[in-house]
């Protein structure tokens, strides 16, 4: 048989069991097992970090956030969106993999019309035509939950047609109960259990997900944003066409623009950059300091320019919300900031529900403390990078061991906060936001209390309580897990008992889904299969009895020792 064959068997296979709920979990399951696992081996095999072990450290976190993207790109569902939600949380995963999921967008292949038109059908009825005159088969965008489709109205609008994918939900949730396995996972065998609310942070997932795949949600808050800045007057925000939506189908307004990082756009059009920037800074400005619900995914693909200037947001479907106490949360944390307090920076981190209930605050303190005192003689930018790195390393030793962990509103939050200041700055390079922002945060802040007192000092040097005391704290609570040390003996034994218990976890579950494989095959007569899957349950049962033979040896040598 050729080479090539066999790939292309291999690939017809793969598309085969896509929606087959074992082998999405094993897969899910294995590559969980196997990041773990290689964490684990290099982690035993370098007990000294010099600078080219965190150099290889890093190489390796390439590596394994480059092998997430691209199966998560070929396997679609969960894995594309749980790699987008933790693009955000840069409160416990590593820089170097951030920007490796930061990339990870949803490549997935368009949907056939065929499918699109069968729920199209089911949802409005038998006789299509009696809503549309025209549907272009061929979509305009295709994503891991939706497929958009141009086409115009019986009455003659010009519409984005936005269809759920065939059987993503049935994926989503076949997806979730893997994701319970894997949150089990990493709370027995990694650090992530002590560090992290998982059980909160699997809830979160489950429910941002949950609400995607409802149109009907993205409908609602489509409106929101139109009853909140239709009066905006070079701000668009789609019209909805409420009576052709359901929970799988999204009407709206065709927006006819080009993305709003396109420069030549703005030349070929004598539009006006300074303008154009102040509009959206207004516009984002309003939902980031002021309580209500807040354009969580504002890329330039999301964020549309007309030719008469005018800024058109689509994309509803990632949507945080800020709620009042959160504003007055912050309000004091910026407060303690400026008066030096810094008993009321962590009243107010434990109020907005940063620090989890175990977490030393004495300790946390005195690390904001030494950033502050670090940042208050010079922005980022005067910092040389040895200095920013001893910082960087004395401050993640500390989140390493405390339980900080960003609620997901502030961690979507912060992700749109740079998003937007980067599309800002890409328009505009020479804007000033401490120009344009003063006036709000004064009106934000208001005039009452301990404000009313440090007003002027606020105002006169903006600059360092507004950007660069909240800016270093940020930095510093979203940095990850990195340049870990590990040189105790103790600790050494414990990650050996933890790495032998996860490869006997996996091995275990090989058996049985080898097991299982086996079984399946009588049902549907395929008798390569079933050689296949007892194969499997043979060989991991081999080696999960080596592994607790291996397992059983080390512990009696150090019972022996005493260790």
């Amino acid at each position: 048989m050729k080479v090539g064959n066999i790939g292309t068997e291999v690939i017809g296979l793969r598309k085969l069991l896509k929606y087959n709920f074992l082998y999405r979990y094993v897969v899910i399951i294995t590559l969980t097992i196997s990041f773990i696992t290689r964490i684990y081996v290099f982690l035993l095999l370098h007990s000294v970090w010099d600078e080219q072990t965190k150099k290889k450290w890093n190489n390796l976190l390439y590596k394994l956030a480059r092998k997430y993207r691209e199966t998560a790109e070929r396997l679609g569902g969960v894995l594309i969106k749980v790699g987008q939600f933790l693009s955000t949380r840069t409160d416990f995963l590593p820089d170097v993999f951030i920007q490796e999921l930061t990339g990870l967008v949803d490549h997935v292949p368009p949907m056939p019309f065929e499918n699109a038109e069968k729920i199209l059908l089911e949802d409005w009825g038998k006789n299509m035509e009696e809503h549309v005159k025209y549907i272009k088969k061929q979509s305009v965008a295709s994503a891991s939950i939706g497929e958009v489709y141009y086409g115009i109205l019986k009455g003659g609008q010009e519409v984005a047609i936005k269809v759920r994918r065939y059987r993503i939900e049935e994926v989503f949730h076949k997806d979730f109960v893997a994701l319970r396995m894997v949150f089990w996972i990493l709370k027995v065998f990694t650090n992530f259990g002590k560090k992290a609310d998982l059980k909160a942070l699997y809830h979160e997932l489950v429910t941002v997900m949950e609400r995607e795949l409802d149109y009907g949600q993205e409908l609602e808050f489509g409106q929101y944003f139109t009853e909140r800045y239709g009066d905006m007057e070079h701000i668009h925000i789609p019209h909805f066409y409420e009576e052709l939506s359901t929970r799988r189908i999204l009407v709206m307004e065709w927006i006819q623009g080009e993305k709003i990082t396109n420069t030549e756009f703005f030349v070929n059009n004598r539009l006006n950059r300074e303008q154009i920037s102040k509009n959206l800074f207004d516009f984002y400005i309003d939902q980031f300091l002021n309580p209500g619900k807040f354009h969580a995914d504002p890329h330039a693909g999301n964020i549309l320019l007309r030719k008469d200037g005018t800024v058109a947001i689509i994309d509803f479907g990632m949507i945080g919300e800020i709620k009042k106490q959160d504003t007055d949360n912050f309000k004091l944390l910026i407060q303690g900031f400026i008066i030096d307090n810094y008993d009321i920076v962590i009243d107010a981190l434990d109020k907005m529900n940063f620090l989890l209930p175990h977490a030393n605050k004495k300790k946390i303190k005195e690390v904001i403390i030494d950033a502050v005192e670090m940042y208050s003689a010079g922005s980022l930018k005067n910092l040389n990078t040895q200095t920013i790195n001893q910082v960087f390393d004395e401050v993640s030793e500390v989140v390493k061991e405390q339980p900080i962990q960003l609620p997901a509103d502030y961690a979507y939050l912060l992700r749109a906060i740079s998003i937007v200041v980067g599309i800002l700055y890409a328009i505009n390079p020479e804007i000033d936001i401490v120009k344009w922002g003063k006036d709000e945060i004064k009106d934000w802040f208001g005039m009452k209390s301990i404000v009313e007192s440090v007003t002027k000092q606020y105002v006169k040097n903006a600059t360092d309580p507004l950007l660069s005391y909240p800016r270093a704290l940020l930095n510093f609570l979203e940095s990850g897990e990195r340049d870990r040390v590990w040189d105790k003996e103790k600790l050494h034994i414990k990650m050996k008992h933890q790495y032998y218990l996860l490869l006997e976890v996996f091995s275990f579950i090989m058996v049985v889904a080898g097991t299982f494989i086996s079984i399946y095959s009588y049902t549907i007569g395929e008798v390569a299969i079933r050689y296949t899957g007892w194969m499997i349950a043979a060989v991991f049962l081999i080696l999960l009895n080596i592994l607790l033979l291996f397992h059983r040896s080390m512990i009696r040598k150090q019972n022996k020792k005493g260790v």
